[in-house]
């Protein structure tokens, strides 16, 4: 065998050795090449401001996303961080907690050509599980689930239920884990934050997970901002708030805690206790597209406000204020899809903004960007067709066109707020159009169809009949024209 022919061999029995690895090059993390940016700044942020005992992870997906980027260099300095961060741990398997961080650096000297040291890590790799076969097989450590959890949750929506399961194969081996327990819980909190099936119970599955992360983990604000939340999305507001004060009254992650208390009240309707903290929390972060969407958030709710006790006419000062929180609303949505450009509800409420300012064309060429994207969830095409219904019957002035994109949002039939609302805009443009012309065949037809859809049969078979009596009035009076 030639030298060059040698150099291959090895070549192929080191990657087929890397290809048995449990580490971010083997894990199929799924985010798009958009999204690198705003990935990479979300987890600069954390490293600088989220104060956690477990940074090991992050270090390792830094890494891998510096080699994304080409950056190898910069991503042994971060393996070599975490690596770091493992030697300060008090655990007898210090070992096993390696294994993610030594995979990962044998698959960058893979890539930068150096087969020697990898040829290094993978024998380190090889000897740890071999120390360890009376305990843990290699596929078998809860420490590396936990890990491929970390990884794919912060990698985005699509990766979460694969990180669930990753947190709860973990907790299996380890129930009383500390850090398996808060990975769990956060992610079961963005499940349900994600899913907002309000006729699914398990839509309140985080709250155990999230007592249980706190009782092993009590300093930890951030854990506590979420409960918050969650509570206040079940209507224990009060008690919610215990928690934020708690949060607030820390000095532990204050950036992040501010970020979801300001979350808790905006949903609460105190905007200016909102924005006061968000304000607070993006002098730190920046880039966070997360901040500048809620801050935007709170700009729109201070206009509705405003619009809502002028009957929906503001003059004088009152336009102008309006006029001024649209225009902020428009820059910090802009700002939120800038950084991150597959923030699709980000780009809705932007869309919804320049509607509302009077800028129809640069909200309908948005819409109409997302209407040609490709196929996304279900939920999110709700929104999209409720958005877009909405522009066209309030900015447009199309009742036909938005009661089409309204049934095309119910045609989709996955159960979710969006969907409730979708009903209800069509229940209410319906009894509008009927105040107009109560002898309307199509008008009487939705009304049924929304009533049908509610719930409320009785309703709905009273507007059924009247169509059909309508109907057979104007078939009959058609036979016996002239």
């Amino acid at each position: 065998m030639g030298l060059t022919e040698s150099n291959n061999a090895d070549d192929q029995q080191i990657k087929d050795r890397l290809e048995q690895l449990r580490c971010h090059f083997t894990w199929k993390l799924l985010f798009e090449d958009s999204e690198m940016p705003d990935l990479e700044n979300r987890i600069l942020d954390e490293m600088e401001f989220l104060d956690t005992k477990y940074n090991v992870g992050i270090h390792n997906i830094l890494a891998y996303v510096k080699h994304l980027n080409g950056q190898n260099e910069e991503a042994l300095e971060c393996l070599k961080n975490a690596e770091d961060l493992i030697q300060k741990e008090q655990t007898d398997y210090l070992d096993m907690r390696s294994l993610v961080t030594w995979g990962n650096y044998a698959w960058v000297y893979y890539h930068m050509g150096r087969l020697a040291e990898a040829q290094t890590y993978l024998d380190k790799v090889e000897n740890a599980c071999k120390k360890f076969a009376n305990l843990f097989c290699y596929t078998d450590c809860p420490w590396m689930d936990c890990e491929e959890g970390w990884a794919l949750m912060k990698c985005g929506r699509k990766n979460y239920l694969r990180a669930k399961a990753c947190f709860e194969k973990a907790l299996e081996m380890d129930p009383d884990n500390p850090e398996f327990s808060v990975g769990y819980a956060i992610i079961i909190y963005r499940l349900d934050c994600l899913n907002r099936i309000i006729q699914n119970s398990d839509y309140a599955q985080s709250l155990h997970p999230l007592r249980q992360a706190i009782r092993l983990n009590p300093e930890d604000s951030y854990l506590k901002v979420l409960l918050a939340l969650k509570l206040q999305d079940l209507g224990e507001e009060d008690e919610g708030e215990k928690y934020i004060d708690e949060a607030l009254s820390s000095q532990f992650s204050q950036t992040y805690v501010f970020r979801y208390a300001a979350k808790f009240y905006r949903k609460r309707g105190n905007l200016e206790k909102a924005l006061q903290l968000l304000k607070q929390a993006v002098r730190n972060t920046p880039a966070s597209a997360f901040l500048h969407h809620q801050i935007g958030l709170c700009y729109r709710a201070q206009a509705l406000q405003i619009k809502s006790a002028a009957k929906m006419q503001p003059r004088g000062q009152d336009r102008e204020n309006v006029n001024r929180l649209l225009k902020s609303a428009i820059f910090h949505f802009k700002f939120a899809v800038d950084q991150k450009p597959t923030f699709e509800i980000a780009y809705l409420h932007l869309a919804s903004m320049y509607g509302e300012a009077g800028n129809h064309q640069e909200a309908e060429d948005i819409f109409q960007k997302m209407l040609h994207m490709t196929p996304r969830e279900e939920e999110t095409l709700q929104e999209l067709y409720l958005f877009y219904g909405r522009f066209q019957e309030f900015q447009k002035k199309s009742e036909a066109t938005a009661i089409a994109y309204y049934l095309k949002a119910i045609k989709l039939e996955q159960p979710s707020f969006t969907r409730d609302k979708v009903i209800t805009s069509l229940e209410r443009l319906a009894l509008k159009k009927f105040r107009r012309n109560p002898s309307d065949l199509e008008t009487l037809s939705l009304l049924g169809f929304a009533y049908k859809l509610k719930g409320e049969l009785k309703e709905a078979l009273e507007y059924y009949e009247r169509a059909l009596r309508l109907a057979a009035d104007l078939e009959n009076s058609t036979e016996h024209g002239p």
